[in-house]
């Protein structure tokens, strides 16, 4: 989970910021997988993965209002850095700002939002206001559209900020 959770925790990157497949862990062999190509065209606006050993369960169901469970995963983090990682598969240690909560098709799917450790830009924010707005922004705007398709309405909703 990390050095000092829940202030500082590992996160396993799954993704990068213009990558347009959408990989995960398969829970069986934990090995990355591609899970689908990205439907749109946007770009995750951050490094993105998972907390090692976290689950989003009843713990998390029960924090999100109009959530019928916790969507049965580890918890989503995004990375905010100064200096782009183009891997996968590696463990960075980052400091959690804050978060987003996330309804998906029902189900709780919060993104904890950190800035890498030692990071010389970042570095110094402790919440989410010290990053730019344009930044949650569209980390916001992500997260309720990318799976949106042109012919299919949104089932995905803001929760509580």
């Amino acid at each position: 989970m990390g050095s000092d959770p829940p202030g500082l925790v590992h996160e396993y990157l799954e993704t990068g910021p213009f990558d347009l497949v959408k990989y995960e862990v398969d829970k069986e062999t934990g090995y990355l997988k591609v899970d689908r190509p990205h439907r749109s065209s946007s770009h995750h606006p951050t490094l993105y993965g998972f907390v090692p050993r976290t689950y989003c369960g009843e713990r998390v169901h029960e924090l999100m209002e109009g959530a019928q469970r916790g969507d049965g995963d580890p918890l989503d983090i995004c990375v905010v850095s100064e200096r782009p990682i183009e891997r996968a598969e590696v463990l960075v240690n980052a400091r959690v700002v804050g978060g987003l909560p996330m309804l998906d098709g029902g189900e709780a799917d919060d993104k904890i939002i950190t800035v890498l450790e030692n990071d010389p830009i970042w570095s110094q924010a402790e919440a989410l206001d010290d990053l730019p707005t344009a930044l949650i922004d569209r980390l916001r705007h992500y997260f309720e559209t990318y799976k949106v398709l042109p012919d299919r309405p949104a089932d995905i909703s803001n929760g509580r900020a």
